[in-house]
């Protein structure tokens, strides 16, 4: 609490405020002047400070919370595929062919179709086909990325120009599924995406900035103020996207503050560390700041290639010789965090399964042995799988917990695509939030974009009631109990889907949260934004409700009516 006469630019009242400092909102009024937070008070004493020029925001019974934070995504490239052939809003084949048909029909000039945001869970055993693509584009290539990102469906022309045939060895770090007869099948895994991706057309310099534009302004409309971008580099079918944040910084059409996570090439070794430090140099612009590494060290469960301690079942439930990639050798991992750190680089791994989560901890802990300890704030994004024993490590290592919370919950991808080649046992270690606070880690969250939806809200909700919500793009489809979850009226309300694992969820403080104050932190801006005190940044989202004051299943009909940086509006609802 506190006030100060400087005259305030905007003033909330009539709502509550959700501070980040304690466990549940306040009844107080805020006041804002010169981009900063001036008073965090009563009414009275905030009304004081405005004038005849002063903005009054009415909250209506809303709730005012610190701007949102996402620790893991990829909007450059989510905007360019938002312009391109984007598949995200669908959720069949027919759908998804639909899409591709109509978008070349208004693209007849492009040489490529590209794209992507397909579901695995949409297809018999995840793997679409060349054929379906064939029937409806046989005259041009066609490279759609799937959701998560590591996979793509190619038409044949695609394989055929790219030279991958059934005598095409699959790379060490991907795999090419293929007909019983050896011939590609159409689905390209992990690192064989390249094989078909290096021959894709890149985006010009003009089409990336557009696309990271038209992705900010979605993040704006769903309160996100501030991101840490996951990928900073090159990528199929995407020019550098180093420049582009650059270009944006430097144009000061980057509002958002950014945080870039420079990709660490695992077909390399300690030789890019001048090369890393030198895009560091020149990559703190305006509002973007190139300090974090990002180490990709394994895959993800459903195409078999997370990193796990003990091997996939097969489809009658025994185990397999197959358990998963570690897309940088243990050794050169450990090197590679020694020298990162004590370059003093954040790094920003993504482990996945249980043996890739302790690879990267065990390299942290050699980290720390040799430097000391500094703050370096690294984190470990997805952790979809943590050994019991290494719930602890965290809190020992001071490392961040990132988690992507709107994939804990029941959906056709988790039970049809992983839970069955888990077995139940590991299934049970799914997301374990709970653990994780309960062991002393420091939570903060992402939602990965595109491989799933930027919302803070959904992803709250997810956290909370371990279920996804009806209109989440990941809605189990066949889930009739889901369609009226969150209807007012309690006589005509279905059962809500199962939770999953309910032992793990989160209150809706504790993942608020870490969608504010926790990745403020992950982002060393923590002591300028994340919570609503005075001298912050005026980085404030206005909701349309107080979730704490409704039904825990009702959160995901919250709404972002506002959002501000630096006290400047940057969207406002319409409706």
């Amino acid at each position: 609490m506190g006030n100060t006469r400087q005259r305030a630019d905007t003033v909330f009242v009539g709502g509550r405020v959700f501070t980040g400092t304690s466990s549940a909102p306040i009844d107080a009024a805020v006041a804002v002047g010169g981009g900063r937070i001036l008073a965090v008070s009563d009414e009275t004493s905030v009304r004081a400070l405005a004038d005849g020029d002063t903005e009054v925001v009415d909250l209506a019974g809303g709730l005012l919370v610190p701007g949102f934070q996402d620790a893991h995504m990829h909007p450059a490239v989510a905007g360019v595929q938002m312009l391109r052939c984007d598949l995200s809003e669908e959720r069949s084949v027919e759908g998804y062919l639909a899409v591709v048909a109509e978008y070349a029909k208004a693209n007849p000039d492009a040489d490529w179709i590209s794209g992507g945001g397909w579901s695995m869970d949409v297809f018999p055993g995840g793997t679409p086909t060349r054929e379906m693509l064939d029937a409806i584009v046989p005259d041009r290539p066609v490279l759609l990325s799937n959701r998560d990102g590591h996979g793509a469906w190619v038409n044949s022309l695609a394989l055929r120009l790219a030279g991958v045939d059934r005598d095409t060895p699959d790379p060490v770090d991907g795999r090419i599924e293929r007909e019983p007869d050896g011939t590609p099948a159409g689905t390209l895994q992990e690192g064989a995406v390249g094989l078909v991706g290096a021959h894709l057309p890149v985006a010009t310099p003009d089409e990336a900035l557009a696309g990271l534009l038209v992705a900010q302004e979605y993040l704006f409309s769903l309160g996100v103020t501030t991101w840490q971008d996951a990928m900073i580099g090159v990528f199929p079918g995407n020019p550098d996207n180093f420049d582009v944040y650059v270009r944006a910084a430097g144009e000061g059409s980057l509002q958002a503050r950014v945080v870039g996570a420079l990709w660490w090439d695992r077909e390399r070794g300690l030789e890019q560390l001048p090369e890393l430090e030198e895009r560091r140099r020149t990559g703190q612009v305006g509002r973007f700041n190139a300090t974090t590494v990002k180490i990709m060290q394994d895959g993800i469960a459903e195409n078999f290639t997370a990193g796990l301690l003990e091997p996939y079942l097969d489809h009658c439930g025994c185990a397999t010789d197959n358990s998963g990639l570690s897309f940088v050798d243990p050794q050169l991992l450990d090197d590679a965090v020694r020298v990162l750190d004590e370059a003093g680089f954040q790094i920003h791994f993504h482990a996945l399964g249980d043996r890739a989560v302790r690879e990267a901890l065990d390299a942290l802990a050699g980290a720390k042995a040799a430097n000391g300890t500094n703050d370096n704030r690294h984190h470990l994004a997805h952790l979809q799988l943590i050994h019991p024993d290494d719930l602890g490590r965290f809190a020992e290592l001071g490392a961040a917990a990132n988690i992507q919370a709107l994939w804990a919950a029941h959906e056709p991808q988790m039970d049809e695509l992983t839970i069955p080649f888990l077995g139940s046992e590991r299934a049970a270690l799914q997301y374990p939030f709970g653990d994780l606070l309960r062991a002393g880690a420091r939570l903060v969250a992402g939602s990965d974009w595109s491989v799933s939806s930027p919302n803070p809200m959904w992803g709250i909700h997810v956290a909370v009631n371990r279920a996804v919500p009806a209109e989440a793009p990941n809605a189990p489809q066949a889930h009739d109990a889901a369609e009226d979850v969150h209807s007012s009226d309690s006589s005509t309300a279905q059962e809500p889907a199962k939770p999953f694992y309910p032992e793990q969820a989160l209150t809706l403080a504790q993942a608020l949260t870490a969608y504010t104050a926790g990745s403020a932190w992950v982002n060393h801006l923590d002591d300028v934004t994340g919570t609503v005190e005075v001298g912050k940044y005026a980085d404030l989202v206005v909701l349309d409700r107080d979730p704490f004051e409704r039904p825990a299943l009702e959160i995901a009909e919250t709404r972002v009516l506002r959002t501000y940086i630096d006290g400047r509006l940057v969207f406002a609802a319409t409706d």
